[in-house]
Protein backbone atom coordinates (compact mmCIF):
# COMPACT_ATOMS: atom_id res chain seq x y z
CA UNK A 1 0.00 0.00 0.00
CA UNK A 2 1.11 3.23 -0.70
CA UNK A 3 2.23 6.29 1.66
CA UNK A 4 1.82 8.67 -0.49
CA UNK A 5 -1.24 11.10 -0.97
CA UNK A 6 -4.36 9.58 -3.24
CA UNK A 7 -4.93 10.86 -6.11
CA UNK A 8 -6.20 14.70 -6.26
CA UNK A 9 -5.47 14.95 -2.38
CA UNK A 10 -2.99 16.98 -0.98
CA UNK A 11 0.10 16.16 0.79
CA UNK A 12 1.36 18.09 4.07
CA UNK A 13 3.42 20.41 2.52
CA UNK A 14 1.35 21.17 -0.73
CA UNK A 15 -0.97 24.23 -1.32
CA UNK A 16 -3.82 25.36 -3.53
CA UNK A 17 -2.19 28.76 -3.78
CA UNK A 18 0.50 30.23 -5.90
CA UNK A 19 0.51 33.51 -3.96
CA UNK A 20 -2.49 33.58 -1.00
CA UNK A 21 -1.28 37.84 -1.35
CA UNK A 22 -3.63 37.94 -4.11
CA UNK A 23 -6.78 37.28 -2.28
CA UNK A 24 -6.08 39.97 0.24
CA UNK A 25 -8.35 43.16 0.22
CA UNK A 26 -5.78 45.75 0.11
CA UNK A 27 -3.72 43.90 -3.03
CA UNK A 28 -3.12 45.76 -5.68
CA UNK A 29 -3.36 44.48 -9.27
CA UNK A 30 -0.78 44.77 -12.14
CA UNK A 31 -3.30 45.17 -14.63
CA UNK A 32 -6.65 47.27 -13.46
CA UNK A 33 -9.31 45.57 -15.85
CA UNK A 34 -12.96 47.61 -16.32
CA UNK A 35 -11.90 51.09 -14.88
CA UNK A 36 -9.92 52.67 -17.74
CA UNK A 37 -12.12 55.65 -18.16
CA UNK A 38 -12.15 56.24 -14.78
CA UNK A 39 -8.26 55.80 -14.28
CA UNK A 40 -8.47 58.71 -17.56
CA UNK A 41 -10.08 60.77 -15.26
CA UNK A 42 -8.24 60.66 -12.43
CA UNK A 43 -4.56 61.24 -14.49
CA UNK A 44 -6.33 64.15 -15.89
CA UNK A 45 -6.87 65.80 -12.68
CA UNK A 46 -3.81 64.54 -11.36
CA UNK A 47 -1.86 65.73 -14.66
CA UNK A 48 -1.05 69.40 -13.59
CA UNK A 49 0.83 67.80 -10.34
CA UNK A 50 3.32 66.61 -12.57
CA UNK A 51 4.29 69.91 -14.19
CA UNK A 52 4.55 71.34 -10.50
CA UNK A 53 0.95 72.78 -10.57
CA UNK A 54 -1.41 72.40 -7.99
CA UNK A 55 -3.43 69.23 -9.45
CA UNK A 56 -7.22 69.93 -10.21
CA UNK A 57 -9.40 68.87 -6.68
CA UNK A 58 -10.93 65.49 -6.85
CA UNK A 59 -14.05 62.94 -5.65
CA UNK A 60 -14.69 59.62 -6.21
CA UNK A 61 -17.72 58.01 -5.32
CA UNK A 62 -19.10 54.45 -5.96
CA UNK A 63 -20.60 51.55 -3.39
CA UNK A 64 -18.10 49.41 -1.72
CA UNK A 65 -16.06 47.21 -3.69
CA UNK A 66 -16.14 48.49 -6.68
CA UNK A 67 -12.50 49.30 -7.21
CA UNK A 68 -12.28 53.17 -5.49
CA UNK A 69 -9.40 52.53 -3.55
CA UNK A 70 -7.66 50.35 -5.89
CA UNK A 71 -7.32 53.21 -8.32
CA UNK A 72 -6.01 55.53 -6.22
CA UNK A 73 -3.09 53.24 -4.96
CA UNK A 74 -2.31 52.51 -8.81
CA UNK A 75 -2.29 56.12 -9.74
CA UNK A 76 -0.34 56.85 -6.67
CA UNK A 77 2.00 53.87 -6.84
CA UNK A 78 2.85 55.25 -10.77
CA UNK A 79 3.20 58.63 -9.14
CA UNK A 80 5.91 58.09 -7.11
CA UNK A 81 8.17 55.66 -9.62
CA UNK A 82 8.11 58.12 -12.14
CA UNK A 83 7.67 61.92 -10.63
CA UNK A 84 8.68 63.92 -7.65
CA UNK A 85 5.14 64.26 -6.39
CA UNK A 86 4.34 63.89 -3.03
CA UNK A 87 1.59 61.26 -2.02
CA UNK A 88 -0.20 60.42 0.62
CA UNK A 89 -3.68 58.07 1.52
CA UNK A 90 -5.17 58.39 4.72
CA UNK A 91 -8.08 55.95 5.48
CA UNK A 92 -10.46 57.64 7.60
CA UNK A 93 -12.02 54.68 9.28
CA UNK A 94 -8.89 54.62 11.49
CA UNK A 95 -7.76 58.61 10.91
CA UNK A 96 -11.20 60.16 11.93
CA UNK A 97 -10.23 63.65 12.84
CA UNK A 98 -8.41 66.46 11.39
CA UNK A 99 -5.21 66.20 13.83
CA UNK A 100 -4.66 62.35 12.80
CA UNK A 101 -5.32 63.23 9.18
CA UNK A 102 -2.65 65.50 9.22
CA UNK A 103 -0.06 63.49 11.50
CA UNK A 104 -0.70 60.81 8.52
CA UNK A 105 0.53 63.52 5.92
CA UNK A 106 2.84 64.35 8.29
CA UNK A 107 4.10 60.54 8.28
CA UNK A 108 4.17 60.13 4.96
CA UNK A 109 5.81 63.42 4.04
CA UNK A 110 8.95 62.97 6.90
CA UNK A 111 8.84 58.89 6.72
CA UNK A 112 8.30 58.89 10.74
CA UNK A 113 5.78 60.09 13.00
CA UNK A 114 5.05 63.37 14.71
CA UNK A 115 5.33 63.36 18.63
CA UNK A 116 1.88 61.65 19.66
CA UNK A 117 1.62 64.57 22.29
CA UNK A 118 3.09 68.04 23.20
CA UNK A 119 2.62 69.56 19.14
CA UNK A 120 -0.14 71.55 17.96
CA UNK A 121 -2.28 71.11 15.05
CA UNK A 122 -1.02 74.64 13.24
CA UNK A 123 2.77 73.54 14.44
CA UNK A 124 2.31 70.16 12.72
CA UNK A 125 0.38 72.34 9.85
CA UNK A 126 3.75 74.76 9.29
CA UNK A 127 5.92 71.29 9.62
CA UNK A 128 4.33 70.16 6.75
CA UNK A 129 3.57 73.31 4.25
CA UNK A 130 7.15 74.35 4.96
CA UNK A 131 8.08 71.29 4.14
CA UNK A 132 6.53 71.57 0.79
CA UNK A 133 7.86 75.13 0.24
CA UNK A 134 11.43 74.19 1.03
CA UNK A 135 11.98 71.48 -1.28
CA UNK A 136 9.37 73.02 -3.86
CA UNK A 137 6.89 69.61 -3.91
CA UNK A 138 3.43 69.11 -4.97
CA UNK A 139 1.66 66.85 -2.10
CA UNK A 140 -1.35 64.91 -3.23
CA UNK A 141 -3.55 63.85 0.04
CA UNK A 142 -6.29 61.14 -1.03
CA UNK A 143 -8.88 60.99 1.93
CA UNK A 144 -10.30 57.58 1.47
CA UNK A 145 -13.50 56.59 3.39
CA UNK A 146 -13.96 60.20 3.72
CA UNK A 147 -17.46 60.12 5.01
CA UNK A 148 -15.76 58.68 8.47
CA UNK A 149 -14.75 62.10 8.62
CA UNK A 150 -18.52 63.30 8.22
CA UNK A 151 -19.70 60.70 11.05
CA UNK A 152 -17.44 62.52 13.38
CA UNK A 153 -18.20 66.31 12.16
CA UNK A 154 -14.30 66.40 11.01
CA UNK A 155 -14.83 66.53 7.26
CA UNK A 156 -15.20 70.35 6.75
CA UNK A 157 -12.07 71.43 8.88
CA UNK A 158 -9.61 69.04 7.65
CA UNK A 159 -10.95 70.32 3.88
CA UNK A 160 -10.40 73.32 4.82
CA UNK A 161 -7.37 72.91 5.93
CA UNK A 162 -6.38 71.30 3.16
CA UNK A 163 -7.55 73.56 0.93
CA UNK A 164 -6.44 77.03 2.27
CA UNK A 165 -3.16 75.25 2.51
CA UNK A 166 -1.94 77.80 -0.37
CA UNK A 167 -2.90 80.81 1.52
CA UNK A 168 -1.51 80.10 5.26
CA UNK A 169 1.76 79.62 3.30
CA UNK A 170 2.63 80.73 0.15
CA UNK A 171 3.60 78.83 -2.05
CA UNK A 172 2.04 75.10 -0.86
CA UNK A 173 1.06 73.40 -3.73
CA UNK A 174 -1.89 70.68 -2.14
CA UNK A 175 -4.54 68.77 -4.46
CA UNK A 176 -7.18 66.11 -2.44
CA UNK A 177 -9.36 63.39 -4.05
CA UNK A 178 -12.17 62.12 -1.39
CA UNK A 179 -13.63 58.48 -1.86
CA UNK A 180 -16.61 57.99 -0.95
CA UNK A 181 -18.49 55.05 -0.51
CA UNK A 182 -21.33 55.96 1.41
CA UNK A 183 -23.97 57.24 -1.71
CA UNK A 184 -26.45 58.79 0.80
CA UNK A 185 -23.80 61.31 1.62
CA UNK A 186 -24.37 64.26 -0.09
CA UNK A 187 -20.39 65.66 0.71
CA UNK A 188 -21.40 68.93 -0.73
CA UNK A 189 -24.12 69.61 0.75
CA UNK A 190 -22.91 68.58 4.26
CA UNK A 191 -19.44 70.97 4.09
CA UNK A 192 -19.46 74.61 5.91
CA UNK A 193 -20.06 76.98 3.24
CA UNK A 194 -16.44 78.40 3.98
CA UNK A 195 -15.11 75.13 2.16
CA UNK A 196 -17.94 75.27 -0.21
CA UNK A 197 -16.67 78.46 -1.75
CA UNK A 198 -12.89 76.67 -2.48
CA UNK A 199 -14.38 73.14 -2.91
CA UNK A 200 -15.31 72.20 -6.64
CA UNK A 201 -14.08 68.82 -7.59
CA UNK A 202 -13.99 67.29 -10.47
CA UNK A 203 -16.47 64.09 -10.26
CA UNK A 204 -15.42 60.83 -10.86
CA UNK A 205 -17.83 57.92 -10.68
CA UNK A 206 -17.06 54.29 -9.83
CA UNK A 207 -20.53 51.86 -10.52
CA UNK A 208 -20.80 47.90 -9.78
CA UNK A 209 -19.30 45.71 -11.66
CA UNK A 210 -21.51 43.53 -13.87
CA UNK A 211 -21.45 39.72 -14.29
CA UNK A 212 -19.12 39.90 -17.08
CA UNK A 213 -16.86 42.04 -15.37
CA UNK A 214 -16.73 40.27 -11.71
CA UNK A 215 -16.29 37.03 -13.97
CA UNK A 216 -13.18 38.27 -15.26
CA UNK A 217 -11.62 39.61 -12.31
CA UNK A 218 -12.17 37.28 -10.56
CA UNK A 219 -10.84 34.71 -12.93
CA UNK A 220 -7.57 36.92 -13.47
CA UNK A 221 -7.26 36.90 -9.54
CA UNK A 222 -7.61 33.02 -9.66
CA UNK A 223 -4.95 32.62 -12.51
CA UNK A 224 -2.38 34.88 -10.22
CA UNK A 225 -3.17 33.32 -6.83
CA UNK A 226 -3.90 29.63 -7.15
CA UNK A 227 -2.25 26.76 -9.49
CA UNK A 228 -3.53 25.84 -12.71
CA UNK A 229 -6.86 23.76 -12.23
CA UNK A 230 -7.53 24.38 -8.49
CA UNK A 231 -10.84 26.64 -9.87
CA UNK A 232 -13.21 25.19 -12.76
CA UNK A 233 -15.75 26.92 -14.78
CA UNK A 234 -18.65 26.07 -12.48
CA UNK A 235 -16.97 27.03 -8.92
CA UNK A 236 -15.64 30.49 -10.23
CA UNK A 237 -19.55 31.37 -12.03
CA UNK A 238 -20.45 30.28 -8.35
CA UNK A 239 -18.04 32.79 -6.70
CA UNK A 240 -19.00 35.64 -9.92
CA UNK A 241 -23.06 35.02 -8.91
CA UNK A 242 -22.65 35.33 -5.31
CA UNK A 243 -20.48 38.21 -5.79
CA UNK A 244 -23.05 40.03 -8.14
CA UNK A 245 -26.05 39.21 -5.32
CA UNK A 246 -23.34 41.11 -2.86
CA UNK A 247 -23.18 43.88 -4.97
CA UNK A 248 -19.21 43.78 -3.61
CA UNK A 249 -16.16 42.83 -5.47
CA UNK A 250 -14.39 42.30 -2.28
CA UNK A 251 -17.18 39.91 -1.19
CA UNK A 252 -15.82 37.53 -4.26
CA UNK A 253 -12.12 38.00 -3.34
CA UNK A 254 -12.39 36.54 0.14
CA UNK A 255 -14.21 34.03 -1.05
CA UNK A 256 -12.04 32.83 -3.29
CA UNK A 257 -9.50 32.74 -0.64
CA UNK A 258 -11.50 31.22 2.02
CA UNK A 259 -13.00 28.53 -0.84
CA UNK A 260 -9.47 27.26 -1.14
CA UNK A 261 -8.87 26.76 2.89
CA UNK A 262 -11.73 24.75 2.61
CA UNK A 263 -10.43 22.69 0.02
CA UNK A 264 -6.96 22.31 1.53
CA UNK A 265 -8.64 21.73 5.15
CA UNK A 266 -10.52 18.84 2.95
CA UNK A 267 -7.10 17.75 2.03
CA UNK A 268 -8.07 18.15 -2.16
CA UNK A 269 -5.97 19.88 -4.99
CA UNK A 270 -9.24 21.22 -6.79
CA UNK A 271 -12.42 23.69 -5.04
CA UNK A 272 -16.27 22.24 -4.99
CA UNK A 273 -18.77 24.35 -5.45
CA UNK A 274 -19.52 23.07 -2.05
CA UNK A 275 -16.18 25.00 -0.16
CA UNK A 276 -17.87 27.89 -2.48
CA UNK A 277 -21.36 27.87 -0.86
CA UNK A 278 -19.63 27.31 3.02
CA UNK A 279 -17.06 30.07 2.35
CA UNK A 280 -19.75 32.49 1.47
CA UNK A 281 -21.10 31.77 5.08
CA UNK A 282 -18.23 34.13 6.05
CA UNK A 283 -17.73 35.98 2.97
CA UNK A 284 -20.69 37.83 2.85
CA UNK A 285 -19.83 39.61 6.49
CA UNK A 286 -16.92 41.25 4.48
CA UNK A 287 -18.66 44.68 5.04
CA UNK A 288 -19.63 44.27 8.25
CA UNK A 289 -16.27 43.04 9.54
CA UNK A 290 -14.77 46.62 7.84
CA UNK A 291 -17.23 48.82 9.55
CA UNK A 292 -17.16 47.15 12.80
CA UNK A 293 -12.98 47.35 13.28
CA UNK A 294 -12.59 50.94 12.36
CA UNK A 295 -14.64 51.41 15.66
CA UNK A 296 -14.56 52.67 19.19
CA UNK A 297 -14.87 51.15 22.54
CA UNK A 298 -17.99 52.91 23.32
CA UNK A 299 -19.19 52.58 19.52
CA UNK A 300 -18.75 48.64 20.20
CA UNK A 301 -20.40 48.79 23.14
CA UNK A 302 -23.43 50.02 21.93
CA UNK A 303 -23.65 47.27 19.16
CA UNK A 304 -23.37 44.80 21.65
CA UNK A 305 -26.26 46.97 23.48
CA UNK A 306 -28.58 46.59 20.36
CA UNK A 307 -27.68 43.40 19.73
CA UNK A 308 -29.13 42.61 23.55
CA UNK A 309 -32.50 44.87 22.79
CA UNK A 310 -32.85 44.01 18.85
CA UNK A 311 -36.04 46.06 18.14
CA UNK A 312 -36.65 47.85 21.24
CA UNK A 313 -36.76 51.53 21.60
CA UNK A 314 -34.12 54.22 21.69
CA UNK A 315 -35.06 55.08 25.35
CA UNK A 316 -34.74 51.39 26.50
CA UNK A 317 -31.23 51.37 24.22
CA UNK A 318 -30.02 54.43 25.75
CA UNK A 319 -30.70 53.68 29.38
CA UNK A 320 -28.77 50.23 28.93
CA UNK A 321 -26.24 52.10 26.99
CA UNK A 322 -25.85 54.51 30.14
CA UNK A 323 -25.45 52.04 32.63
CA UNK A 324 -22.79 49.98 30.48
CA UNK A 325 -20.62 53.52 29.57
CA UNK A 326 -22.56 56.30 31.21
CA UNK A 327 -22.40 58.69 28.23
CA UNK A 328 -24.78 60.93 27.97
CA UNK A 329 -27.98 61.06 25.50
CA UNK A 330 -25.82 63.73 23.20
CA UNK A 331 -23.25 60.96 22.45
CA UNK A 332 -25.36 58.18 22.12
CA UNK A 333 -27.51 60.26 19.49
CA UNK A 334 -24.33 60.78 17.66
CA UNK A 335 -23.50 57.00 17.67
CA UNK A 336 -26.94 55.57 16.71
CA UNK A 337 -26.29 58.01 13.20
CA UNK A 338 -22.92 56.87 12.53
CA UNK A 339 -23.85 53.42 13.04
CA UNK A 340 -27.30 54.31 11.17
CA UNK A 341 -24.97 55.84 8.24
CA UNK A 342 -23.04 52.99 8.36
CA UNK A 343 -25.56 50.44 7.65
CA UNK A 344 -24.84 48.45 10.99
CA UNK A 345 -27.82 49.25 12.35
CA UNK A 346 -31.58 50.56 11.11
CA UNK A 347 -33.29 52.96 13.14
CA UNK A 348 -36.90 53.41 12.15
CA UNK A 349 -39.12 56.05 13.55
CA UNK A 350 -42.51 54.62 14.82
CA UNK A 351 -45.57 55.82 16.15
CA UNK A 352 -45.36 54.85 20.40
CA UNK A 353 -49.17 55.19 21.99
CA UNK A 354 -49.05 58.45 24.33
CA UNK A 355 -45.45 59.18 23.42
CA UNK A 356 -45.46 60.78 19.75
CA UNK A 357 -43.03 58.97 17.37
CA UNK A 358 -39.81 56.74 18.77
CA UNK A 359 -36.92 55.77 17.02
CA UNK A 360 -37.15 51.41 17.03
CA UNK A 361 -33.30 50.12 16.55
CA UNK A 362 -32.83 46.79 14.98
CA UNK A 363 -29.30 45.59 13.99
CA UNK A 364 -29.05 45.09 10.04
CA UNK A 365 -27.24 41.93 10.42
CA UNK A 366 -27.87 38.53 12.21
CA UNK A 367 -27.13 39.70 15.76
CA UNK A 368 -24.76 36.42 16.56
CA UNK A 369 -22.76 37.54 13.55
CA UNK A 370 -22.44 40.53 15.07
CA UNK A 371 -21.63 39.44 18.13
CA UNK A 372 -19.09 37.24 17.11
CA UNK A 373 -16.75 39.82 14.58
CA UNK A 374 -17.39 42.20 17.78
CA UNK A 375 -15.23 39.59 19.67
Amino acid sequence: MSDGPEEGMLSWDESVFRDEHVFEIDYVPETFAHRETQLQSLQYALRPAVRGSRPLNTMVRGPPGTGKTTAVQKLFGELSAETDVQTVRVNCQVDSTRYAVFSRVFQGLFEYEPPSSGISFKKLFSQITDRLVEEDEVLVVALDDVNYLFYENEASDTLYSLLRAHEAHSGAKIGVIIVSSDLNLDVIEELDSRVQSVFRPEEVYFPKYDTDEIVDILRGRSERGFHEGVVGAPELDRVAELTAESGDLRVGIDLLRRAGLNAEMRASKTISVEDVDEAYDKSKYVHLSRSLRGLSDSERALVEVIAEHDGEQAGVVYEAFHDETGLGYTRYSEIINKLDQLGVIEAAYADVDGRGRSRSLTLAYDPDAVLDRLN
